[in-house]
């Protein structure tokens, strides 16, 4: 018997058949799942931080009001809660800290000033005023804006809205606003609440 007359006749035979479709089902639904579970195991993209952000909400400001670096220097106060203006956290310091800096990367010149007692105050109609004592740290800086901003804590996310104001009246000339994930990091920066 020749030896592709013995592989013809094994193969033939149900019970090598039924044994070699088995093992070849398996084999292939082995692969099928590495497949499928290979692509769940992608990595998604992170959500962007609150630097990208702060340089993206900046850059919007720019882009709607290239006139916006003309109302030099600028000074930040710190962004308060919305729930009560006269209320910071970490995140509210930290967020215009780099709303600050990413407004000086597009061309603003912005003047370091740690701005202890200023705040705004929001009217019943909603207008925002400007306190006296920021107006007073702007004729004392000679500062042309400021920047401001408000935050509130969400369900499952923390909306920052920030805006600069020109320090003679008032007026808004660039805002922006944006929605940071609200995590463990998130949340250790709301913690870090207090006054000015």
């Amino acid at each position: 018997m020749s030896a592709m007359s013995f592989v013809v006749m094994h193969l033939t035979r149900p019970l090598f058949t039924a044994k070699w479709l088995t093992a070849s089902l398996l084999v292939l639904s082995l692969a099928g799942c590495s497949v499928l579970g290979g692509s769940n195991t992608q990595q998604q993209e992170p959500a962007p931080d609150l630097p990208e952000l702060t340089q993206k909400a900046a850059e919007q400001m720019v882009a709607s009001n290239p006139d916006i670096t003309r109302y030099s220097p600028m000074i930040a106060a710190t962004f308060v809660s919305i729930d009560n203006l006269s209320q910071s956290s970490t995140l509210g310091r930290i967020s215009s800290e780099l709303m600050a800096s990413a407004l000086g990367r597009q061309g603003m010149q912005v003047r370091e000033v740690k701005m202890r007692d200023s705040m705004f105050i929001e009217e019943s109609v909603g207008e925002l005023i400007l306190s006296r004592q920021v107006q007073r740290l702007s004729a004392q800086h000679d500062a042309r804006s400021i920047l401001m901003g408000t935050y509130a804590q969400g369900q499952d996310y923390i909306y920052v809205s920030a805006r600069v104001v020109r320090s003679s009246d008032a007026m808004v000339l660039g805002s922006a606003d944006f929605r940071l994930a609200l995590n463990n990091n998130t949340r250790s920066l709301l913690e870090g609440q207090g006054g000015w």
